[in-house]
């Protein structure tokens, strides 16, 4: 999948029904001098996502990422200077999903949509995603896991 540099991100929104996840900031270590959002999947499945932020004062979502189980990717590239982005994840091989009350538009095809409203009537699905909180960190890693 293709990584996004970034100037400003912003995000909103959470709820999480049938699958867990566990998010864990991570600072940069001395070994890496890079600061990025990345995301992990630690589950059994191979799981597909995708993200939202704000750029330029308007909302952009952007997918698909195919994480394979055990696999962690990048999904933007740069220094975190928001503490909020919003994440849709699906469970391909159990077919759960990550989710939340934070609406933003997807489709079925690897996509870049900009804005969030009237997602239907623009011939893009409503897809609830969940909030991030990274804390004001600038480096930072969201860990998918199967619910306990």
């Amino acid at each position: 999948m293709f990584v996004r540099t970034f100037d400003s991100l912003k995000i909103l929104l959470p709820a999480i029904p049938c699958m867990a996840v566990a998010i864990t900031g991570l600072l940069a270590t001395s070994n890496s001098a890079f600061a990025d959002l990345r995301v992990c999947n630690r589950t059994a499945s191979t799981v597909g996502l995708a993200i939202g932020y704000k750029r330029d004062g308007e909302w952009i979502s952007e997918g698909w990422w195919n994480l394979e189980k055990g696999k962690c990717d990048t999904v933007l590239k740069g220094v975190l200077l928001e503490s909020k982005y919003l994440i849709h994840a699906i469970d391909y091989d159990k077919s759960g999903q990550w989710v939340g009350d934070t609406f933003m538009c997807t489709k079925d095809m690897e996509f870049e949509i900009k804005g969030v409203k009237e997602c239907v009537a623009r011939g893009f699905e409503r897809t609830g995603f969940f909030e991030v909180d990274t804390a004001g960190k600038q480096d930072y890693t969201v860990q998918l896991t199967d619910q306990e």
